[in-house]
């Protein structure tokens, strides 16, 4: 009867509705992906029929989630992420698996970083040189709250030493830590740093020998915090390039009490002997002191890198994204979360910008892909089509009347 066919039309116009109300209710919602109510008709027929059948209304058929992009919103939190095209974030629930396009990730009394349901966000880990490992866990920032000091292994330096330049090694003397300026040319001073972290100041005295004898040979004499600690003979081409010594290895005692003694080699290879004057074109040292954490950084791939106040920065982490055959077959388990489904197929797991996935945005978050003026629209069919299946009704009924008030 008709009554059957306009009740199965106000159950698909209500479905309709709740489907629409549901995405504007989450058109604010970040990371939320919008639906589509999807029908199909009904007809009772048989093999031998005619194919003029009269349709028995309409069936509610699927729910298809639009998993379109978002627009991407900027923060001021570097721990906000959003995704730039396809891939989810995996979260731990518990031990289980989840996914989200929800990036508003924050650290928790223990360093994980989580959402706001207290999901970990997951990744792979870096070792203790800053390299990718192949583990996917929670992420954690507890251990890298501090940076240890790293004691100088290294120093480099590029100098041109001026070639026009007289004698003056044979005047070198040095009264209470101050060498005399009548025995070197010139100088140049760093800092340096010992196994604790300690500063340490370390300066280099360029003394010219004889240029009768030696015209292309200096003296350079290695001065931490005013003891010298080493005195080596250096040479240059006709060229005016750098010869010998390929390094210089300097061993010396911060001090009683304080870091034991230590060796780094110093390098002045890059160095010249030209007729111009003194020059320090680069003077570089790979020690540092500690350093407390100031803040982290997320780039596009992923890479999550820990900023210090010494300086220094370490990849801690890279964050993974996932990405499934079947993103409709994904089950929403709300919280703007979806759960793996047999329909979805598993998790493919993988590095941002690679496999087909998306980039991440770092002090971004994508917002809901709602078409607020799309959704309104929509609503008003709806409304219309559970106006129009209410008539038919009435009409059925006064039909049914009529009938029934038959003589």
């Amino acid at each position: 009867m008709s009554f059957n066919t306009a009740l199965s039309g106000i159950q698909a116009a209500s479905g309709d509705l709740g489907i629409i109300g549901n995405n504007i209710a989450n058109s604010a919602t970040t990371g939320f992906k919008s639906s589509r109510a999807e029908f199909s008709d009904v007809y009772a027929s048989s093999l031998l029929s005619s194919g003029t059948d009269i349709g028995q209304g309409v069936r509610f058929q699927n729910v298809a989630q639009q998993f379109s992009q978002g627009n991407i919103s900027f923060t001021d939190n570097p721990l906000d992420l959003a995704i730039s095209g396809e891939g989810f974030f995996q979260l731990e629930d518990n031990g289980s698996a989840v996914y989200t396009r929800a990036g508003n990730f924050k650290p928790d009394a223990n360093g994980n970083i989580v959402n706001n349901d207290g999901h970990s966000l997951m990744a792979r880990q870096a070792d203790a040189n800053g390299a990718i490992t192949g583990a996917i866990a929670p992420l954690q920032l507890t251990n890298v709250y501090t940076n240890n000091a790293n004691p100088t292994a290294a120093l480099s330096a590029g100098i041109n030493l001026d070639a026009r330049e007289t004698q003056t090694d044979s005047n070198w003397s040095l009264i209470a830590g101050v060498p005399d300026t009548a025995g070197y040319n010139s100088s140049t001073t760093t800092t340096i740093y010992d196994s604790l972290g300690n500063d340490h100041t370390i300066s280099l005295y360029f003394s010219k020998l004889d240029p009768a004898t030696n015209p292309n040979e200096w003296n350079v004499r290695t001065l931490i915090d005013g003891t010298l600690q080493d005195t080596t003979a250096v040479t240059f081409n006709t060229d005016g390039s750098y010869n010998a010594p390929a390094s210089i290895p300097v061993t010396w005692d911060p001090g009683a009490g304080a870091a034991p003694a230590q060796t780094f080699n110093m390098d002045l290879s890059g160095s010249t002997q030209f007729g111009s004057n003194f020059a320090v074109n680069s003077l570089s040292q790979d020690g540092y002191t500690a350093g407390q954490l100031l803040g982290v950084d997320v780039d596009d791939t992923g890479m999550l890198f820990a900023r210090y106040s010494n300086g220094q920065s370490q990849v801690v982490a890279q964050v993974v994204l996932a990405n499934f055959a079947n993103t409709q077959g994904l089950k929403p388990i709300g919280d703007t979360a979806w759960a793996e489904t047999f329909a979805s197929g598993s998790a493919v797991v993988s590095q941002p910008g690679t496999a087909g996935l998306g980039l991440v945005q770092s002090n971004a978050l994508e917002e809901s892909n709602v078409d607020l003026t799309a959704q309104l629209v929509r609503m008003i069919e709806a409304q219309r089509n559970f106006q129009a299946n209410a008539q038919t009704i009435q009409a059925e009924d006064a039909v049914t009347q009529t009938i029934i008030n038959l003589r």
